[in-house]
């Protein structure tokens, strides 16, 4: 019988034991995200977005965002027929109303958007989120990365958003867009960081960052904050057939917009930092064709002449894997960090050369400053005198001829601008380089505007 009952007080306890732990593991848990462990590492899963609290980060960002109205002016014709039998010019003007927004980034009044939502305007309208408007000017534009500075004057010190350090966004990290869709204020939606450092163009100069969170039309020059309510990007375009959001948008990133902004309040203009290098990034198939046991980084295969990089002594051959502390894994992680930076900046330019890891400080060069040449023709960008004088955006500027062939020909050639290779529009010096070192030796079709405004076409 004492044995019996020993036996049932052990079972008892036992029981009680097993109970418990039970219901400790499970109160535990109940409450909190997955520990997902594996032999190296540990981290917290979160299951959704009901674990972050996205309302402090909306509630400060909707003050910040404001309504920007585009109003143009436009002449057109009414009668075609008017001017030829005598009954007037035929024209008559025509308004146009465009609508997006912008994000209040000081409290004296500067606001930042996108250039193609003030593209043309006659006339700027801001409203706040307090429905008060105020009339705007523009301060500058930077056409490339899609940025415009505006200023208002009000009586009062203004709400603004909070640069944060788009650098230091993750993939997969929460964002809020806060814009005016379809003139519907205020409106917040939510979504994830989807890439980084994308180039829709394949120019080398844009850098966005895309993201799943909705964007229409209006949301244009909105702001793209963390859960913490720091600006991180400007929102700028969809990916749509429809023009309407289908699953991603881009932004331009925090760290570009504030340089872009600094310098246009500084100088009037942007001011682009180039290391003066053309080459390739780096994947399995490149390495094994250029020799190399290194599958991530950039390939030097030209050095620009007069550029930082040949100063400070870069080489063709050389394979590009951290600018400062930022690891470069291929072009658009060296392009985005470059576009941060301005003329006259150093940076630590890490390279692999003969198998050893070398630490070169490169001087950054102005873009404008740079030549490029091609079957004996130097080429530079042109400079805002030419662009003012023949009233020109682009082109590259034809500044010294060393081909004999051609060198009877300089007079009409020399100073010329060119404004088409082979039917291609001639942006800068950075484009026309890297279409032209695809022909390597072919000639070309070159569409050129003389200094006297004239246009021809020569091939050579």
């Amino acid at each position: 019988m004492k044995k019996l009952g020993s036996l049932l007080l052990v079972s008892l306890f036992s029981g009680a034991i097993t109970l418990g732990a039970y219901k400790l593991f499970f109160d535990s848990t109940e409450n909190s995200s997955i520990t997902v462990a594996s032999p190296n590492y540990i981290k917290n899963a979160g299951l959704s977005a009901e674990t972050v609290d996205f309302t402090a980060a909306a509630e400060n960002t909707v003050h910040n965002v404001v309504h920007v109205k585009n109003m143009t002016t436009q002449r057109v014709y009414r009668d075609p027929f008017a001017y030829i039998f005598g009954n007037g010019d035929g024209m008559q003007e025509q308004y146009q109303v465009g609508t997006g927004s912008g994000v209040i980034i000081s409290e004296d009044g500067f606001i930042v958007t996108n250039n193609h939502v003030i593209q043309n305007a006659s006339e700027l309208e801001v409203t706040l989120n307090d429905n008060r408007t105020f009339k705007a000017k523009l301060v500058g534009t930077d056409s490339k990365m899609d940025i415009a500075l505006l200023k208002i004057e009000a009586d009062e010190k203004l709400p603004f958003a909070i640069f944060g350090d788009s650098d230091e966004i993750k993939v997969g990290e929460w964002v809020l867009a806060v814009g005016n869709p379809y003139n519907l204020t205020s409106t917040v939606t939510a979504g994830i960081v989807s890439a980084k450092a994308r180039d829709l163009t394949n120019n080398g100069i844009q850098s966005f960052i895309q993201t799943d969170a909705a964007v229409n039309p209006g949301n244009s020059g909105g702001a793209l904050v963390n859960t913490r309510g720091e600006l991180i990007g400007i929102n700028t375009m969809i990916s749509s057939q429809t023009g309407s959001y289908v699953g991603y948008s881009f932004a331009v990133p925090s760290n570009i917009t504030r340089k872009i902004v600094e310098d246009l309040m500084q100088f009037g203009n942007v001011q682009r930092g180039v290391l003066g290098i053309e080459g390739r990034e780096l994947n399995q198939n490149a390495s094994e064709e250029l020799g190399t046991t290194l599958s991530k980084g950039f390939y030097i295969s030209n050095v620009t002449k007069k550029s930082g990089a040949e100063k400070a002594g870069l080489k063709k051959g050389d394979i590009i894997t951290k600018l400062d502390d930022k690891m470069v894994t291929g072009f658009k992680d060296l392009t985005s960090y470059i576009n941060t930076k301005r003329p006259d900046d150093l940076v630590n330019v890490t390279v692999i050369r003969n198998e050893k890891e070398k630490v070169i400080p490169v001087k950054l060069t102005k873009r404008e400053l740079l030549t490029i040449e091609f079957n004996q023709i130097e080429l530079s960008d042109i400079d805002e005198n030419d662009k003012k004088s023949l009233n020109l955006d682009y082109g590259v500027k034809i500044s010294k001829i060393n081909n004999p062939e051609l060198i009877q020909y300089q007079d009409q050639l020399l100073g010329g601008i060119i404004l088409s290779i082979d039917g291609r529009k001639a942006t800068d010096i950075s484009s026309v380089s890297s279409y032209l070192n695809t022909k390597k030796s072919e000639r070309a079709q070159y569409k050129i505007m003389t200094q006297n405004g004239q246009v021809f076409s020569v091939i050579f």
